[in-house]
């Protein structure tokens, strides 16, 4: 048989007779590309299909990825628009104390930078892409930046506000606003006749006649500089309150303070008294300030 073919042997297990066939050399190996032709492509299809089945696989997770993305963004706007509407509300209220107390701003003019509801809605619409996303997402950034410079611009504002309005406290606490002692004004601040002669004088206060023993209460806070006798006011006590004002207290029957005593509004100086040169029982009350006598109604309530 010549060389260049192949013959081929079927023997059954059963008993029948062996089929034998024969193929040319060219055939066997057509058949056999062919063989491995199909072979090759079944594992391409096979190898596509997992790719494709892997691919929409990936295209599934993508898109549950970026609607949770979208979602999150979504929510990160609402939050930077409340933000933005929480600082705007600080804002006004800032402006409202600074009216109240008439406090001039003088913080930076510029205004928030604030979301409002369009650019709101132009970021969810804006939100559904990647590319989009990217925009949204430095949006929000620039407005979260700004935001920041806000409230701490915001912050500072109310340090400012909070250290006037304790300086106003203190310059309140340390205003003789209250009388020192129930009674009633025998003589105002302002020239006078002397009562113990026909001199005019200068009366450095007012006289608050009061039964001898009556409590005298200090009329704000303050420090005791003074206690002393003088042959003119008797015994007598000076209170520096700050702020360049003084009080003093004058024809005591006996003081209750010593040089140094801090006092509160309402705390116990001494007695009304009769003491020193007085034709009867009363306070003499007077109010300096930086060192000046100053009429001491301008300050009573």
């Amino acid at each position: 048989m010549p060389r260049n073919f192949y013959t081929f042997l079927i023997i059954p297990k059963k008993k029948s007779s062996a089929k034998k066939f024969t193929l040319s050399t060219n055939l066997l190996k057509g058949l056999l590309c062919c063989l491995l032709l199909i072979t090759l492509s079944s594992m391409y299809a096979y190898y596509d299909y997992i790719k494709i089945k892997r691919d929409r696989s990936e295209l599934e997770r993508l898109r549950k990825q970026t609607k949770e993305q979208k979602l999150e963004i979504d929510g990160l706007v609402e939050k930077v628009n409340m933000f933005s509407v929480r600082m705007e509300e600080l804002n006004q209220l800032d402006k409202n104390i600074r009216t109240m107390a008439n406090i001039e701003d003088t913080r930076y003019k510029g205004h928030l930078l604030g979301i409002g509801g369009s650019i709101n809605e132009q970021m969810r619409n804006a939100s559904g892409t990647e590319s989009n996303q990217t925009i949204v997402i430095a949006t929000i950034r620039q407005n979260v930046d700004q935001l920041t410079k806000d409230a701490n611009d915001q912050k500072s504002s109310f340090h400012e506000l909070l250290k006037y309005l304790r300086e106003q406290r203190s310059i309140i606490a340390a205003t003789p606003s209250t009388w020192p002692v129930q009674g009633w004004v025998t003589s105002e601040f302002g020239y006078r006749t002397s009562p113990l002669g026909v001199a005019r004088e200068f009366h450095k206060g007012i006289d608050i006649a009061a039964r001898a023993g009556v409590q005298i209460a200090a009329p704000a806070d303050g420090i005791v500089i003074e206690v002393f006798y003088d042959r003119e006011m008797g015994h007598t006590v000076k209170i520096d309150h700050g702020h360049g004002i003084s009080t003093w207290y004058g024809h005591l029957l006996k003081s209750s303070l010593t040089q140094g005593t801090i006092v509160k509004r309402g705390d116990l100086i001494g007695y009304v008294g009769n003491t020193g040169r007085s034709t009867g029982s009363h306070l003499h009350y007077s109010v300096f300030l930086n060192g000046v006598p100053v009429n001491p109604r301008r300050y009573l309530n």
